[in-house]
């Protein structure tokens, strides 16, 4: 399931609120819980983000709410890419850093780990920087919030025009007018590519927008984030997480943990044996981590932990602590 970064929606409901959207109504339509989108590091499922984009667009009466988003709302303001890249000495590097973190703020399509989503090519006209993702036109909002991102942000410090020409796949919209305003330049719709082509000396332009320790700060939690989200596509990743939902009740079998994530309990066994875990070393390994984090943070009594990693036995769960630590909770916990 491709997911989204919650800042991205934060900032487009922001947006359409300002607008005169309702933001209860917007949460409705999308079936975006709006308290999930206080922690700009949480993830948002994909189709809830084009939900909510569309609904943005129908409340506010506004069909190039999504070029309008890209032109005033800023990568920086909602996701730790944005904010890496405007720590990059050039532009050529935050265009690395954008492929690089990009899945942080928005996993696409046709895209997996390791990859970019952005190539840079070159022809007869000069040097293109290509959307390389697939099925664009299922989301065209998609190449409208980005291509308007990069043309307008930038420009706060660049000496001269940096977009030349923008190519995009999908057909003219009525708005056309809101391209050529927001570009400056020519656009061709119907093309065989989503890309745009640069000024040539785009690369070495500087950016540096903040000091350079800041660059690594920021890099070092990116890519804690991006481990985070990788462990997710993993079948371990996704059990732990549906696990992380369901322990407090008390039910976390591999039956009910195999049903919220659609599949058979056989195939859950056969997609964690190829990891080369059962399920039930993960559940034992993910009560371990998190009653250590409990009782060392003092963040919980010992039954409360015991209750909060799937134990309604306290003993169990000291006779399971003792075989984990060698300690019992009491003395884990400082009395």
């Amino acid at each position: 399931m491709l997911t989204v970064g919650a800042g991205l929606p934060r900032g487009l409901v922001k947006l359409a609120v300002e607008k005169g959207a309702s933001a209860a109504e917007l949460a409705r339509r999308s079936g975006i819980a709006l308290a999930d989108l206080d922690n700009q590091d949480n993830r948002i499922a994909m189709d809830r983000y084009i939900a909510l984009m569309r609904a943005a667009k129908d409340l506010t009466g506004d069909p190039a709410l999504a070029l309008h988003y890209g032109e005033s709302v800023d990568l920086s303001d909602i996701s730790i890419t944005g904010l890496i890249m405007n720590a990059s000495a050039t532009m050529g590097e935050a265009f690395v850093q954008m492929n690089r973190f990009g899945r942080l703020a928005i996993e696409v399509e046709g895209v997996g780990a390791g990859e970019g989503r952005f190539r840079m090519t070159a022809d007869h006209r000069g040097v293109w920087l290509v959307d390389t993702r697939s099925n664009p036109n299922d989301f065209p909002e998609l190449t409208e919030v980005t291509f308007a991102r990069m043309a307008c942000h930038p420009r706060r410090f660049l000496p001269r025009p940096h977009f030349l020409e923008v190519h995009v796949t999908h057909p003219e919209p009525s708005y056309r007018s809101e391209y050529e305003r927001i570009f400056q330049c020519p656009i061709v719709f119907n093309a065989e590519w989503n890309a745009w082509r640069g000024d040539p000396e785009i690369a070495s332009h500087r950016v540096q927008l903040h000091p350079k320790y800041v660059f690594g700060v920021l890099s070092e939690k990116a890519e804690q984030l991006l481990k985070e989200l990788e462990n997710t596509r993993t079948a371990r990743g996704r059990v732990e997480a549906q696990l992380m939902l369901i322990l407090h009740k008390g039910d976390a079998s591999m039956d009910s943990v195999a049903q919220s994530l659609a599949i058979s309990r056989q195939t859950l066994f056969r997609r964690l044996k190829a990891e080369g875990v059962t399920f039930e070393k993960v559940l034992d390994d993910l009560r371990h981590r998190l009653a250590l984090g409990y009782l060392a943070g003092r963040k919980a009594s010992v039954n409360e932990t015991a209750y909060l990693v799937g134990f309604s036995d306290p003993a169990a769960f000291s006779r399971a602590f003792k075989r984990w630590t060698g300690k019992s909770p009491s003395e884990m916990r400082g009395g």
